[in-house]
């Protein structure tokens, strides 16, 4: 049986978003990569039978706004906290998201549409897609969120972050999913795309085998509050939510503690106000530092900080996060955006949180130092390569922002791949969760599930040696795959219609 390919401009706009929109179905909390490489190849086969530039830029924006809007339908969550104020913004958010993001697949098949030779346009879609990822993730500050190659975040080919990033995922992802297509033999290209699967699957296993990360004898205990986004700031719950983090703070621990741990803004008094609240704080620490989160004021200007008290009820490190979230944290104009209506969702006065001045470790006594990450921050991986290696990893989090269906576990699953590029453990706080211990392969080894109250006690992983992404970044790929790009660049090529 043939299949035919749609011949309208509308006919593959709607089969494009279709299985765009399969294809983000291998992204948390779903999972299903056979979706994602099934969507990609559907993809590639429509790729492989357009035969102008713009008609490859319709599909890709099309394709990629399927994508995005199913991977990204969270973030309509946060705008609807406070419905009277944000609510309209929701379905903006999630579709200039959604066609935002989509111009650079957009661009990416117009560009690799270029190339004359059938073949080589669809080794040139999949570097240029693949390049197309590593630029979304920085410029205008970035947004790696669902990156095509964070399907494989919970299976073994996600091993393979240890040498190349997310980006080097993102390739393999496309490598199998064009594979039957650049061959004249049908069986000849399925043959390839299962020998690569098998092939990063295997490499994956025997990562997995080969290494066996330990745990130290230091404890650490993480506390989950389950405070609702819409009741958090409330007064008359504000302390209700203290007390719950107070009494899991000093709740008996079978195992001496080395730390405990509160997620962001989890002290919701200023820290220069919150006097009594650190002094309750530390009696219900008993001689144990609390990692915490609270707004902080610097020279006129609030930050989001992550604070360390120590055993004499005395903040000893203090850190300010410096990659805020736009129109979260700030407005950009954001005094002159007040006049029209137009708010952060979380700043302190029209133009919102101030940034601090850049990652920096702290150290939290016995437990050892500690790269702290705010929320956010974590999506980032270029954010978690310092001069001086850590000891562990440490996100505090709110994720009562990112609603119950997606949003959370796929910022879980973006910690889990953090720990495997840089070989370290990560503690994580979440507000709502999903709070966790994740050791240095990605393996979640102790959570609090989303919307619970609770907390747990758990060793630290110790970390394992440094991976080559971790003293490389994406800098190394980036250029391999630029190199590749400018070498079938000899090929004769044929811009527009």
């Amino acid at each position: 049986m043939t299949l035919n390919r749609p011949q309208g401009k509308w006919g593959i706009a709607i089969l494009a978003a279709a299985v765009g929109g399969l294809a983000a179905l291998g992204q948390a909390p779903w999972s299903l990569w056979p979706l994602s490489l099934l969507g990609f190849g559907v993809m590639f086969w429509l790729f492989s039978a357009v035969e102008a530039p713009r008609r490859a830029a319709w599909l890709g924006w099309s394709f990629g706004t399927g994508y995005f809007a199913i991977a990204l339908f969270w973030i309509v969550e946060p705008f609807l906290v406070d419905v009277g104020r944000h609510g309209w913004m929701a379905p903006f958010a999630l579709f200039l998201m959604a066609t935002g993001f989509a111009l650079f697949w957009a661009l990416a098949l117009w560009v690799a549409q270029a190339f004359s030779r059938p073949r080589l346009k669809l080794v040139a879609g999949v570097l240029s897609l693949t390049l197309a990822e590593l630029v979304r993730g920085v410029i205008l500050t970035g947004f790696p969120w669902a990156t095509i190659g964070h399907v494989w975040i919970g299976h073994a080919p996600a091993q393979l972050a240890a040498f190349g990033g997310a980006g080097l995922l993102t390739f393999l992802l496309l490598a199998i999913a064009s594979a039957p297509f650049l061959f004249s033999r049908k069986t000849l290209g399925l043959a390839a795309a299962c020998a690569l699967l098998g092939g990063i699957w295997g490499a994956g296993m025997l990562r997995l085998q080969s290494i066996k990360p330990e745990l130290s004898d230091k404890i650490v205990r993480v506390i989950q509050p389950n405070a609702a986004q819409h009741l958090k700031w409330d007064p008359a719950y504000a302390q209700q939510f203290l007390l719950r983090q107070l009494a899991m703070t000093e709740a008996a621990a079978d195992t001496p503690l080395s730390a405990i741990i509160w997620p962001e803004t989890s002290v919701t008094t200023r820290l220069d106000q919150a006097g009594i609240v650190l002094d309750a704080m530390t009696d219900a620490a008993a001689g144990v530092p609390v990692v915490f989160g609270a707004n902080d004021l610097v020279e006129d200007s609030y930050r989001n900080a992550l604070a360390v008290l120590d055993a004499k009820g005395t903040i000893a490190q203090r850190y300010h996060k410096h990659h805020l979230v736009p129109f979260g944290e700030y407005v950009p104009l954001g005094e002159l955006a007040a006049r029209f209506g137009i708010y952060g969702m979380a700043p302190q006065h029209g133009g919102g949180f101030a940034s601090g001045p850049g990652p920096a470790l702290i150290d939290i006594a016995v437990l050892g130092t500690a790269l702290p990450l705010i929320c956010y921050e974590l999506i980032f991986p270029r954010h978690l390569r310092s001069a001086e290696r850590p000891d562990f990893i440490l996100q505090i989090t709110n994720d009562a922002w990112f609603g119950n269906i997606s949003g959370p576990y796929q910022h879980l699953a973006q910690a889990q791949l953090r720990a495997i590029e840089q070989g370290l453990g990560v503690v994580r706080s979440a507000n709502t969760g999903i709070s966790a211990i994740i050791d240095p392969l990605g393996m979640v080894r102790a959570e609090a599930p989303l919307n619970r109250t609770g907390f747990f006690d758990e060793p630290l992983p110790v970390a394992l040696a440094p991976t080559l992404y971790s003293r490389t970044g994406d800098w190394p790929i980036t250029v391999v795959f630029v190199l590749l790009f400018m070498g079938i660049l000899r090929a004769p090529l044929r811009f527009g219609d």
